[in-house]
C-alpha cells in the first residue's frame, strides 16, 4: 500500500506537501486533450479519497502502472468516457453510490454550498402525475429580496407548464433549470384531488448571485402555558452562523421551554454548521463526543483519533454559546431533509429526546467535500488556494468521503430516519409556514401542550415529491455536505 502523509490544517482539511505526496501517477501527456486532464484529475483524487475506493476495480492502485506500457494502458482508461461526467459516472462510482457528482465549474459548486446560485427565488417541489409522464410543481416557499418575491405567487401554488408547454420528465430539465434567464409559469388549481390548468401566468426572472438566509423563520408562541419557539431552517450554510445563534439566542431570551426545529425542506450543508447547532441546542460540554468519522482504509489507518473525532462546540466564531440545554427536541422532517439535518437529529440522539415529526428523511448517511485539481493540497479545495488551481482544469467533483457515527457508533440509515410520528405534507392543505395552525407544526404543538381533538391531522392528499429546485439545484439530485469545520470556534 503506497504511503500517505496526511495531517490536519486549522481546517482540518487533510493536506500534503509536494515533497510528501501521496505517489500518485504523474500527469499524463500536457498535449493530450483537456478532457485527459480532467479525467486524470478524478481518477488520482478518487483513488486517494473515495469512500468505496476498495470496492470498484476501476480505481484500484494498479490501474495505473509507473512503466511506458503503464502509461499508455492508463491513458487510454482515460479516454474510455465520452467526456468527464460519463467517465465518472460509469466508470468511478460504486453501484451503492446515490450522491456523489461532480460540476465543470468549482465556482458555481462552492457558491451553491454557500447558498449562493442563480435563481428566481421560487422554491418549489415537483410532483409525477400518477400512471404518467407528466408532472406538476408546488410552491414551497420564497427567498425573501428575489424576483418570485415580488410576483403574486405564494406558498401553495401549483404549476403544470412553462411557457405554454406541459411539463414532463423529458422537458422540465431544460423548462426549470436551463440558461433561460426567464420562464412563464403556467399555473393550475387543486380540486378534488386533481391538478387542473387555469388561465393565470407567472413571468418570473432569474438572478445571479441570488443570497438566501438559511434562518427563514424564528419566533415563539404562548399556547397552554407554554412557551414554545420554532425555526425553520433551510440549509446548513456557515456563512450565516452568527444569523442563526442570533435566532437561538433571541428565542432563550423570550423564555422558551421546547423548541421545535423545522427541517423538512433543509437538504444539508456544513458539518461544522451542524456541530454548531446541536451545541446551541444541548450543551456547550467540548469532552461530548458529537461524531466519529469513518473514512476508505487508506485514509482510516493514517489519521489517529482526535483526527477523526469530532466534539461538541462552546464558541461560535469569538463568541461563547449560552445554550438551551433542551433534554427534548422536536424535528419536522420531509423526504428533502438530508445529510446534515439527519446528522444533527443521530448526533444528538445519544444526549436528548429527539422526537422528529413529518416523513422519513432522504438517508444520506455519509459525508463528502469539494475536490479540485489542486495536487499540493491533496485535492482540497479551500477559498485560500483558489489560486494553486489548475487553471485548465475548472471541474469540481464532491464525492462521499465516509461515514458519520454518532457517539453509540450508530450510522445505519441509508433508508432514512423514520419519524416518531409520521405525517406527510398535505397538498390540499399545506397551511402557512409559521403559523401555529401549520399542519406539521400544529401536530408538533399538540406534543408539547398535550392538547388533544383540536386538530384533524388526517393527510388526504400526501406529498410524493419527485424531487425540488433545491436539491436539483445543489447536486442534480444528490445531497451533499461539508466536512471543513473549524476547532476554534
Amino acid at each position: 500500500m503506497r504511503k500517505i502523509l496526511v495531517f490536519l490544517l486549522i481546517a482540518t482539511a487533510f493536506s500534503c506537501s509536494k515533497d510528501d505526496d501521496i505517489n500518485v501517477p504523474n500527469t499524463v501527456d500536457p498535449n493530450s486533450s483537456a478532457d485527459v486532464e480532467v479525467q486524470d484529475f478524478m481518477w488520482k483524487a478518487m483513488n486517494l479519497w473515495y469512500f468505496w475506493q476498495g470496492n470498484v476495480p476501476d480505481l484500484a492502485d494498479d490501474r495505473f502502472a509507473n512503466t511506458p506500457e503503464g502509461s499508455e494502458a492508463y491513458t487510454e482508461f482515460l479516454l474510455s468516457g465520452d467526456d468527464p461526467g460519463d467517465f465518472f459516472d460509469s466508470k468511478l462510482l460504486y453501484i451503492e453510490d446515490r450522491f456523489s457528482f461532480y460540476n465543470s465549474d468549482y465556482r458555481v459548486l462552492t457558491n451553491s454550498l454557500a447558498g449562493i446560485s442563480r435563481s428566481n427565488g421560487l422554491e418549489f417541489g415537483l410532483i409525477r402525475k400518477q400512471d404518467s409522464e407528466e408532472i406538476f410543481g408546488y410552491v414551497r416557499y420564497i427567498i425573501p429580496n428575489s424576483d418570485a418575491a415580488t410576483k403574486p405567487i405564494n406558498r401553495g401554488d401549483l404549476f403544470t407548464g412553462v411557457d405554454g408547454q406541459t411539463l414532463t420528465l423529458d422537458n422540465y430539465i431544460g423548462l426549470l433549470f436551463g440558461e433561460n434567464n426567464t420562464y412563464t409559469l403556467n399555473m393550475a388549481d387543486f380540486s378534488n384531488g386533481e391538478v387542473m390548468p387555469n388561465d393565470n401566468e407567472i413571468e418570473l426572472t432569474k438572478q445571479e448571485a441570488l443570497a438566501e438566509n438559511p434562518v427563514y423563520i424564528s419566533k415563539s408562541f404562548e399556547i397552554n402555558g407554554e412557551s414554545i419557539g420554532y425555526i425553520m431552517y433551510n440549509q446548513f450554510t456557515n456563512e450565516y452562523d452568527d444569523d442563526l445563534y442570533d435566532a437561538i439566542i433571541a428565542l432563550k431570551s423570550a423564555g422558551i421551554t421546547s423548541l421545535v426545529l423545522d427541517l423538512r425542506y433543509n437538504p444539508g450543508g456544513s458539518v461544522n454548521t451542524t456541530r454548531l447547532l446541536a451545541s446551541m441546542i444541548y450543551g456547550t460540554n467540548t469532552s461530548d463526543l458529537f461524531l466519529r468519522k469513518r473514512y476508505n482504509e487508506k485514509i482510516q489507518d493514517q489519521l489517529s483519533q482526535s483526527q477523526l473525532e469530532v466534539y461538541f462546540a462552546d464558541k461560535v466564531g469569538s463568541r461563547s454559546i449560552d445554550a438551551l440545554g433542551l433534554s427534548k427536541l422536536y424535528v419536522l422532517t420531509t423526504n428533502g431533509s438530508a445529510s446534515a439535518s439527519e446528522l444533527l437529529i443521530n448526533s444528538l440522539e445519544p444526549y436528548i429526546d429527539v422526537v422528529q415529526i413529518g416523513d422519513v428523511t432522504r438517508g444520506k448517511n455519509e459525508f463528502s467535500t469539494t475536490l479540485v485539481d489542486d495536487r499540493d493540497n491533496s485535492y482540497l479545495y479551500t477559498p485560500s488556494r483558489v489560486n494553486m488551481i489548475n487553471p485548465d482544469v475548472q471541474w469540481a467533483i464532491q464525492p462521499l468521503l465516509g461515514r458519520n457515527e454518532n457517539a453509540e457508533g450508530f450510522s445505519d440509515y441509508t433508508d432514512g430516519l423514520v419519524p416518531d410520528i409520521q405525517q406527510k405534507e398535505d397538498l390540499g392543505n399545506l397551511g402557512i409556514l409559521g403559523d401555529a395552525n401549520e399542519p406539521l407544526l400544529a401536530r408538533a404543538i399538540q406534543e408539547i401542550t398535550g392538547a388533544t381533538g383540536k386538530s384533524d391531522f388526517t393527510v388526504n392528499s400526501p406529498v410524493e415529491t419527485m424531487t425540488s429546485s433545491k436539491m436539483f439545484t445543489l447536486l442534480k439530485d444528490r445531497m451533499i455536505d461539508d466536512t471543513h469545520y473549524q476547532h476554534n470556534q
